[in-house]
């Protein structure tokens, strides 16, 4: 059984889902999931489609340039063909905070994440033991002001060894520049609290905890030149009150942080994110 995944974007017309359909049907395929959306305000049309083949001799390259010449070509759709056969593989970046690492490795390694995690790349030696006790390959590449740019060489050459198809920032504590960002766009994935911009700096729960906020919560969102300006895969958030501290905020707000990083990975992984003009269509 060969499993594929189409993920389309267009101008929004007539006949575009009887037309994929029955392509798919015609090219001997039988569909189990399908969804679509139509932006009003700009005339875009978005689909995702699940479909399975039974024909031995299927092949995922074949079918891509069929269905490029026989029907995207046609209706000047952007689109990607995903084989269920190809996890994809994603590279761990990270600093010294450890609940987001401990919790992408605890689901990778239950099985719960579809992926491949070839290595994990930090500025700092601090979580490497996490690294060896999943067994999974550890790089310590230092970056300060001077060597960024020899970091980051050594970062690309790894990720191309691997060949990596997207990056999570779990926790990184280090700006990502436009030559990694333009090698991997809308491929990198970032966690943050949302108090951005609201409160910045190096301790945002105590700024909140001072002005008495009601909700925290958690942005988890690709990476672009603009800082924390990405398109937004997942967000989620709690309610906190006057009796609860800054200890708790913490806490709340590492929770959510692990639990929005983990879905933003899921659905990037399961091929559930379009993005168009700096925002996300996310199916379910």
């Amino acid at each position: 059984m060969n499993k594929i995944t189409i993920l389309i974007y267009c101008k929004d017309r007539a006949n575009i889902i009887a037309s994929v359909t029955n392509f798919i049907a015609k090219k001997g395929g039988n569909i189990v999931y399908i969804d679509q959306h139509v932006d009003r305000e700009q005339d875009i049309f978005f689909m995702r489609l699940e479909s399975e083949f039974n024909d031995k001799d299927f092949c995922t390259d074949n079918f891509k340039t069929i269905f490029k010449e026989g029907l995207a070509d046609k209706f000047e759709m952007k689109w990607r063909v995903y084989s269920s056969e190809k996890k994809p593989k994603m590279a761990l970046f990270i600093s010294k905070y450890d609940h987001c690492l401990y919790d992408l490795l605890g689901r990778y390694n239950s099985g719960e994440l579809n992926l491949e995690i070839p290595f994990i790349i930090s500025n700092h030696l601090d979580l490497k033991t996490i690294a060896d006790n999943f067994k999974i390959p550890f790089y310590h590449i230092p970056v300060t002001k001077s060597t960024k740019q020899d970091a980051e060489a050594q970062q690309l050459a790894l990720l191309k060894a691997n060949k990596i198809d997207f990056i999570v920032l779990a926790r990184y504590m280090q700006i990502i520049s436009k030559t990694l960002i333009n090698e991997y766009p809308n491929k990198i994935i970032n966690i943050h609290h949302s108090f951005l911009p609201a409160f910045v700096g190096a301790k945002p729960y105590h700024s909140a905890y001072k002005r008495g906020v009601k909700i925290i919560g958690a942005t988890s969102h690709y990476v672009t030149e603009e800082l924390d300006a990405g398109p937004i895969i997942e967000q989620d958030v709690t309610r906190v009150t006057h009796t609860h501290a800054i200890s708790d905020l913490i806490t709340k707000g590492r929770d959510l942080e692990k639990i929005v990083l983990a879905n933003a990975v899921k659905l990037h992984s399961e091929r559930k994110v379009l993005v168009f003009n700096n925002k996300t269509v996310v199916f379910s």
